[in-house]
């Protein structure tokens, strides 16, 4: 029966595999020479451990020497994968350009009107038909500056058609007539010097997925945090340089609050823990800064069991387009993950007969990942009941699972915001459905899932804001190291299954 079990939970996740291939691959296909390139550098930056964890699991262990091969023949394809889109996107925008400049002048002519080129440094008329059923005076946004917003438009830019009320502003439909970046930041600054900074200009997909441009008042802008939300915010610090204390003391197996005297003992792992924490947090501030946003101070949550389960944040300022949010998104984890997965490394590397630390082999059924890794480093140690384990190995794990959790695509988490940047806000909102409903799932056997899915619930479920300019993606690059992102967070997350890690010599 256990090998049954296996055997279909190893079809499974290789079928899971090459679906989620086909689908990149499906994704990729229509746009042609460039999409392929594209997927092809996803899949190089990806290869290295789909081989490894394949090789892993058919008995075959590559030591660290193969795997630095892997990855630095990895990174040179990635390289020359780059250097072949760059030439060929060249290629394509001039021909893009090209076209468009043709489709462009046979639909003056179908007009009647005077060739683009004639009307380039007059500014454009443009008439804005409301709706027939609304009249004008129903938009909040004043006549004069309602004016002033329709002259920015033009049959070179985004050729409006039609302006609906808004919340306070208004909606533009219409038809974009250029590259999305090219054309959002004419827009932006055309109203910017009409206007100053009182409106802001949204370009975003509207439910058809048809580019739309909305224009609010600046009013609506992201506020800082008050007086009182600081206060909380230095509160859960607290709390949480508590609730590290205390983990420490569980895994030295005494309670520190009732133990105070031996606080050098458990020193070691709160500054540990803390190391991962604020490399998280500096990760994400520092991208913020470099990219001119601002991002509020951390809300982290402690946490008996882990110490914390990471932090909250908002940004507090509006986003220009999808990369900055991918950027600080992602620039969080990767220092935190860096940093854990160094220690974790440098932990199997130091231990010995004699570590500090026995755990159960058990422990390292937990996790695909940090079980690999010390099948590789550690070997035929794993077979016996308790492995002596030196601090730095617990202290990565840790680490690493906190990097984990903060990287499911749910909602604001980190993980849902590098969803939502690469695949956008629908895809977003799926995917915080599905995790929600696998941590539901999860926590008939683990309460802490249970824990965590109440905590997305009731704080981070929301998606993030638009970014003003929502049609532009994120390079190829920036997908690849998302996917590889969500990829490592899986493989931390998913245990072994009890029969294949013994087949896999992790256990007694």
């Amino acid at each position: 029966m256990g090998i049954a079990t296996e055997n279909a939970a190893t079809i499974a996740i290789l079928l899971i595999a090459v679906g989620i291939l086909g689908w990149g691959y499906y994704r990729a296909k229509p746009f042609g020479k460039l999409g392929i390139i594209a997927w092809l550098q996803s899949v190089s930056l990806m290869a290295p451990w789909l081989i490894f964890f394949g090789l892993f699991a058919a008995g075959l262990y590559l030591n660290l020497v193969s795997i630095l091969f892997l990855l630095v023949a990895s990174a040179g394809l990635y390289i020359f994968l780059g250097n072949q889109l760059r030439a060929a996107g060249q290629d394509e925008a001039l021909r893009e350009r090209i076209e468009s400049m043709l489709k462009s002048s046979e639909d003056l002519d179908a007009t009647g009107e005077k060739p683009a080129e004639n009307f380039t440094n007059s500014e454009p008329s443009i008439s804005v038909p409301l709706p027939a059923n609304r009249p004008a005076d129903v938009l909040p946004i004043p006549s004069e500056d309602l004016k002033m917003i329709q002259g920015i438009f033009g049959i070179d830019t985004f050729f409006a058609t039609e302006t609906i009320s808004y919340q306070n502003g208004a909606i533009f439909k219409g038809n974009l007539r250029g590259e999305p970046g090219k054309v959002y930041a004419r827009l932006a600054a055309e109203l910017q010097q009409r206007l100053g900074e009182r409106y802001r200009l949204f370009m975003v997909p509207n439910q058809e997925d048809k580019p739309v441009v909305i224009v609010l008042p600046s009013s609506n802008d992201p506020q800082p945090l008050t007086l009182s939300q600081k206060v909380l915010a230095l509160v859960l610090l607290l709390a949480t340089i508590a609730t590290t204390f205390e983990m420490g003391g569980l895994f030295l197996n005494f309670d520190f609050f009732n133990n105070t005297s031996r606080f050098g003992e458990i020193l070691p792992f709160s500054l540990g823990i803390w190391a991962v924490l604020l490399a998280h947090e500096i990760g994400h501030q520092v991208l913020a800064k470099r990219h001119n946003v601002r991002f509020s101070w951390p809300f982290f949550i402690p946490a008996w069991q882990l110490g914390s389960f990471g932090a909250l944040n908002r940004f507090e300022s509006l986003l220009p387009n999808r990369q900055v949010l991918f950027d600080v998104a992602f620039a969080g984890p990767a220092a935190g993950g860096v940093i854990s997965l160094g220690m974790l490394l440098v932990g199997l590397v130091l231990s010995h007969q004699g570590s500090l630390f026995q755990v159960p082999s058990e422990f390292f059924k937990g996790s695909i990942l940090v079980g690999s890794l010390a099948r590789v480093v550690l070997g035929s140690a794993l077979q016996q009941p308790l492995v002596d384990v030196h601090p730095l190995t617990i202290i990565g794990w840790l680490g690493l699972l906190l990097t984990a959790i903060n990287l499911m695509p749910a909602g604001q988490l980190d993980g849902g915001r590098v969803v939502q940047a690469i695949y956008g806000r629908k895809i977003a909102g799926r995917t915080t459905v599905a995790t929600l409903i696998v941590l539901a799932l999860t926590s008939f056997v683990n309460p802490l899932a249970l824990y965590w899915a109440l905590a997305i619930v009731f704080l981070q479920r929301n998606l993030e804001r638009p970014s003003l300019n929502e049609l532009t993606e994120p390079d190829d690059a920036r997908a690849a190291l998302g996917l590889l992102a969500l990829f490592l967070m899986l493989a931390t997350l998913i245990p072994f299954a009890p029969s294949f890690a013994g087949r896999l010599g992790i256990g007694g």
